[in-house]
């Protein structure tokens, strides 16, 4: 089968969190079961350009990324030369799977794959919630869906969410949507339990005085570090690293909450982390907390649970279903004093918090392989050419 993903950004622009893991580690899976994969991309990174080649395939573990210029609406990722190999390429695929919203290449492709009659499935990734978009953008995403979303998302011929919370939330627009299919994000569980051999002295020194709470993510209001930072008032003494990068200035505004709280000593900012630095934390951490307002997946969750660290996750997580079926960790609502009193309960019992991470490790390991997911998505891009 000959495969074509869509996304704004991708490798190594790591700074857009989730989705550049994800999508590539699904690429890379789909290769690895025999067939053709191709993305098309930006070069889009923060201000700067990924340094990449151009217009041309860049062999990424067996993945053919072309990347592509945007000089201008670089937030919407415009960008004509794309449109043109667009244009040229899409018949030669089987299939199309478009990851996001909202931006200019999903709608540049959904427009030529429904002018050509070519199977195309869009994957919103978390950015198709009511609520979020009433509280940010209000007027213009709403405008955005009026005129261009809904009809890409009704003429797709199918919808892949990752989790049964994003199905929820997409159906809450009232759209005549295709089928839903939920398949959920993998991860390389070896990987991540390899030893690291390289750390930042910043990051071994937190380590050598563990034990630490750890939030890793974007530095973003979506992502519910107001309650987290709220919440430390009912949990003496332990330390909270916030690692992860600061695109919209928000860590003033959190530095600020911690000095009202009184527990801006115990915060550590580390800055964005990758590769060993990233593990170390993971596999050193007493507990992974995500309090999230909104989390279409949540894949620091499974990369927490692959090293067995237990994690705390409010109920809007995407994996909250699974951590409390799978016994990997405690899903509380993200009131301050609740989630405070739930991670101290937690920090407070060694011996459980070590089955939790047991759990978690087991749990991944027969679950969520990026093999075992990338059969889902084959068997979800069959049945939907199968029902064309």
């Amino acid at each position: 089968m000959r495969i074509l993903h869509v996304v704004p950004t991708y490798i190594p622009a790591y700074r857009y969190g989730g989705p550049i893991y994800s999508v590539h580690g699904l690429c890379r899976a789909l290769v690895l079961l025999g067939h053709e994969v191709s993305v098309f991309t930006t070069n889009v990174d923060g201000d700067n350009d990924s340094d990449v080649p151009l217009g041309q395939p860049v062999d990424i573990d067996g993945v053919k990324v072309w990347y592509f210029p945007s000089k201008r609406l670089r937030r919407l990722y415009w960008s004509p030369p794309m449109k043109r190999a667009l244009e040229n390429q899409i018949p030669d695929f089987d299939i199309l799977h478009l990851h996001s919203i909202f931006l200019w290449p999903t709608w540049a492709v959904a427009r030529s794959a429904r002018r050509i009659g070519k199977l195309y499935i869009i994957a919103p990734r978390g950015m198709l919630v009511k609520d979020l978009i009433e509280r940010k953008s209000r007027y213009t995403k709403n405008l955005w869906i009026g005129l261009i979303e809904r009809r890409n998302l009704e003429h797709a011929a199918a919808i892949h969410v990752t989790t049964d919370n994003e199905m929820k939330e997409a159906q809450k627009f009232g759209f005549r949507l295709p089928p839903v299919f939920i398949v959920p994000n993998g991860i390389n569980a070896e990987e991540m339990r390899r030893p690291p051999q390289c750390i930042a002295p910043m990051i071994d020194n937190i380590i050598q005085k563990k034990p630490f709470l750890l939030f890793l993510g974007r530095i973003n209001w979506k992502k519910g570090l107001d309650r987290l930072i709220s919440a430390l008032a009912y949990i003496p003494d332990i330390p909270l690293v916030i690692a992860g990068n600061d695109e919209e200035n928000y860590r003033q505004e959190i530095e600020a909450l911690a000095i009202s709280h009184g527990v801006s000593e115990r915060i550590i900012f580390t800055g964005p982390v990758y590769g060993d630095d990233k593990t170390a934390l993971l596999q050193n951490a007493l507990l992974l907390v995500l309090p999230s307002y909104s989390e279409n997946f949540g894949n620091v969750v499974l990369e927490a649970m692959a090293v067995g660290c237990p994690v705390v996750v409010t109920p809007e997580v995407g994996v909250a279903d699974l951590v409390q079926t799978s016994g990997a960790g405690l899903v509380v609502n993200g009131a301050p004093e609740t989630l405070g009193k739930g991670i101290q309960h937690m920090s407070s019992n060694l011996r459980e918090l070590k089955k939790m991470g047991e759990r978690g490790m087991q749990t991944v390991e027969e679950h969520f392989t990026w093999r075992s997911i990338g059969v889902q998505t084959v068997e979800m891009y069959r049945r939907i050419i199968a029902r064309a």
